[in-house]
């Protein structure tokens, strides 16, 4: 294990965040780094509001409310391993056995414009398949021309997870893998509430969120919750200079227009950055509480940080575990076996087992978010160029 040196960690980021917030890059952003349990950086920059010239700082930081959009998904990965760990769910386990409308899959394909069938799905779907994007399900050009449905479709998860059994599949489930949004995480999500006898709101505050502490992790604000909100953030460039401005919002949304009675499994959670690194240090930590519980078991957190889609299916430096991106090539610059995910607003997380780190990264923005930003892996890089 190496350690990581706080001086010149503490003068990268300081300098990194500076210069993006001058470009506009970024606006108010929280930043946290730990190595074995230890808070070795953490600090709150930009503004809460430009509109309102309100600033992010240390005061009102660590009570600031993100939205999380994608970072949902691994919150939604450890309700499904929880559900594997009581034996109400297996994760390679038939989706039939509890959503029987499942069973008549089709692939689809293009003609004249329209989405049609071509040929049966040759595999039924399971958690596994779902949580490593292998499933085809809503995860493409034919899913997004398929849609969401329509508001009575998109009430609640009951309704859409119906809505997505009647969608074409973009490819065969493990012949190929693309990004599914929402839906495949949407279907694991109704697992768990078919498996609990519980509405997936209060499965995840009762049995991830309270455990971890996590006051502020909800699909469902507050009044007291939205006025921490922080505003969304948006970059205008003018004359080859970008600016920070506030952004749109959906009023009454977490996710764009998703409504909040659509408990969403993929995008639907908003969350605070201390919040995140209790949900961060508990996996880094094989699935242990800070008082030594055992929230999931240590063997299901190696599951979550396994690359499960094949290299020949995923010839790239980085491949999907459950609703995780896991690190497999050397060449990257975080270490093999390191897993995390994005959000769309740029929120960015990552566990490292070998050094025990654990960094999340806080901000809403609709400049440079999602898979790949630049803003995030320029953190990841700063962290990793102070590991000595």
């Amino acid at each position: 294990m190496k350690h990581l040196n706080r001086e010149k960690l503490t003068e990268l980021l300081t300098k990194r965040t500076a210069e993006d917030m001058a470009d506009g890059r970024i606006g108010g952003t929280g930043l946290c780094v730990m190595q074995d349990g230890k808070e070795i950086y953490k600090a709150y920059s930009g503004k809460w509001s430009y509109g309102q010239d309100i600033p992010l700082t240390e005061e009102n930081g660590d009570t600031t409310i993100f939205r999380l959009a994608s970072m949902t998904k691994p919150i939604t990965a450890i309700a499904v391993l929880i559900q594997v760990s009581r034996g109400k769910l297996g994760l390679d386990q038939p989706v039939t056995d509890l959503l029987p409308q499942f069973s008549d899959m089709w692939v689809g394909e293009l003609k004249d414009d329209r989405v049609v069938a071509k040929e049966p799905a040759k595999r039924l779907l399971t958690p596994r398949i779902l949580l490593s994007h292998q499933n085809g399900l809503h995860a493409g050009e034919l899913g997004n021309r398929q849609g969401l449905g329509s508001d009575e479709d998109r009430q609640d998860l009951e309704h859409v997870v119906n809505y997505f059994s009647t969608l074409k599949l973009d490819f065969q489930p493990t012949e190929a893998q693309m990004y599914s949004a929402t839906a495949a995480f949407d279907v694991c999500a109704r697992l768990v509430e078919l498996t609990s006898g519980m509405p997936y709101n209060e499965f995840v505050t009762k049995e991830i969120f309270e455990p971890l502490g996590m006051k502020d992790t909800t699909f469902t604000p507050s009044d007291d919750q939205w006025s921490r909100f922080i505003i969304m953030h948006n970059r205008k460039e003018t004359n080859g200079h970008g600016e920070s401005e506030d952004g749109a919002t959906h009023p009454g949304c977490i996710f764009e227009n998703f409504p909040l009675t659509w408990f969403s499994g993929g995008a639907g959670l908003a969350s605070t950055l201390p919040d995140y690194v209790k949900f961060a240090e508990m996996l880094v930590n094989g699935g242990r509480l800070p008082d030594g519980t055992q929230l999931v078991p240590e063997e299901l957190i190696r599951e979550m940080g396994t690359p499960w889609v094949p290299f020949e299916v995923m010839p790239a430096w980085e491949r999907w575990g459950l609703g995780v991106r896991v690190i497999t090539d050397e060449r990257h610059w975080l270490p093999v076996t390191t897993f995390g995910w994005s959000g769309a607003y740029g929120s960015h997380f990552w566990v490292d087992p070998v050094n025990k780190i654990t960094a999340v990264y806080m901000k809403n923005s609709r400049y440079d978010g999602g898979a790949g930003s630049q803003t995030s892996i320029h953190f990841e890089q700063d962290v990793y160029a102070c590991l000595e």
